[in-house]
């Protein structure tokens, strides 16, 4: 197939369909995993500081007493707390290390303290000092410090235990840690969607090769029938053309000679009638299924018909004709009993074709599972292996110099075979080269 330049484009045409559309397809599967990642982490986050802010703020409020005054308690709720003095920002003394709040304590966590004017008073936890001091009122807020590192912190308000406000408090996060996450995924979708498109690619050129074989063995399956038919149509043809160029080449004809030309240009253009109407039988049989007014066809009456007309052809040969009948009752199928009959008339003068004088062909009719079984048995010259696959293509010929002593045309069991199918049964050969062949035909009753 890769030799033929026509069926080799389409296959990398549809490998390259193939790779492009699965491409993209995993490129959008990516990008779909890749934001679903990213907003499952944002969500955590945010959760994770509603958390630790609401905690915070609950606990913060019932021990803040005047508006914008840190009371000496707050210590105890949050690690390395430092208040901004007016000269600067001074650290407090810390407490001895306790398990509270365990959430500060982790080095991505900040909080940030605000009074109503919005001016900083302290900050507590792993603060980050290029943080801009001014105050963003906004619920969530995604910030940037001067060295270029992200946070994302959430603000609410600050109320005292008698309920007046207090200020703001803010509590945030770097994104350190999620950025790196999220630069990771974004390595493993860069580095595995070209390692997926390569797989992909490889695949797609195996089953564009898959998929073009059945095509490519129907184009050559063309090929070959386009060459046998004009092989066999060429034949009659020239023949035809040789005696009516004869005869014009002779100076007059008598009407015995005349004669003689016509009876062959007769036989030429009978072999070429009965050839085209097999083609045609053959066609149309392809296209549609035995549904012509089909009919019960006995069997019984089937065979011992073709045994009696084909006695004399039989006798003709030197060969012996019997059958054997081996069920009592009559087997009935439904079908188009014409095509039945040329079926198994096909396989029985085939058989006695290929009988040499003093051979024996034998009709053997039985049923079973509801199946008939017809048997056509002779002790001919057999089939070689290697032509025993190829008996029922068109125009397939088992002596391979295409000699037409038997008149055939190579489409006799092409033709049974398709009739076969056609009536929902199987036509299967067994024989060895020199032991006589055996032809099963089955039928479902």
């Amino acid at each position: 197939m890769n030799q033929n330049k026509l069926f080799n484009r389409t296959r990398w045409q549809l490998a390259l369909s193939y790779a492009a559309v699965m491409g993209l397809i995993l490129s959008l599967l990516g990008l779909g995993v890749y934001e679903a990642i990213a907003h499952a982490h944002w969500v955590a986050i945010d959760r994770e500081l509603e958390s630790v802010a609401g905690t915070l703020h609950d606990s913060l409020e019932t021990k803040l007493q005047q508006p914008g005054r840190l009371e000496p308690i707050v210590n105890e709720l949050l690690p390395n707390l430092r208040v901004i003095g007016v000269n600067g920002i001074k650290d407090k003394e810390q407490l001895p290390d306790r398990h509270i709040l365990s959430a500060i304590n982790q080095s991505f966590y900040y909080i940030r303290l605000f009074d109503n004017s919005g001016n900083l008073i302290a900050t507590a936890g792993a603060y980050p000092e290029e943080l801009p001091p001014t105050f963003n009122s906004q619920h969530w807020q995604t910030i940037t410090d001067s060295q270029g590192n992200i946070y994302h912190q959430i603000s609410v308000v600050l109320h005292t235990n008698t309920q007046e406000n207090w200020g703001y408090f803010q509590v945030g996060r770097s994104l350190e840690d999620f950025n790196d996450y999220l630069s990771t995924v974004k390595l493993i979708l860069k580095l595995g969607l070209p390692t997926a498109l390569i797989l992909v690619g490889f695949s797609s050129w195996w089953l564009a090769g898959l998929a073009m074989k059945p095509i490519y063995a129907s184009y050559r399956q063309i090929q070959q029938f386009t060459a046998d038919a004009a092989h066999e149509l060429r034949t009659p043809l020239a023949a035809s053309q040789a005696t009516v160029e004869s005869a014009l080449l002779m100076p007059q004809l008598d009407e015995k000679e005349a004669r003689e030309i016509l009876r062959t240009v007769e036989r030429q253009n009978r072999r070429l009638t009965q050839l085209v109407a097999d083609l045609l039988l053959l066609a149309r049989m392809d296209n549609q299924a035995i549904r012509d007014r089909p009919q019960l066809c006995c069997l019984n009456d089937l065979v011992s018909d073709l045994v009696e007309e084909l006695a004399a052809l039989a006798i003709a040969s030197k060969v012996a004709l019997t059958s054997s009948v081996r069920v009592q009752q009559q087997l009935n199928v439904v079908g188009n009993s014409d095509q039945l009959y040329r079926l198994v008339a096909n396989l029985i003068v085939n058989a006695i074709q290929y009988t040499p004088p003093g051979g024996k062909v034998t009709v053997i009719l039985d049923c079973s599972h509801q199946e008939a079984i017809v048997q056509v048995q002779d002790t001919g010259i057999g089939i070689a292996a290697a032509d025993l696959e190829r008996i029922f293509d068109r125009f397939y010929r088992v002596n391979s110099d295409r000699s037409r002593h038997t008149g055939g045309s190579g489409l006799g069991l092409a033709i049974a075979q398709t009739i076969a199918r056609a009536h929902r049964g199987s036509l299967s050969a067994r024989s060895e080269l020199g032991s006589g062949s055996t032809f099963l035909l089955q039928l479902p009753l």
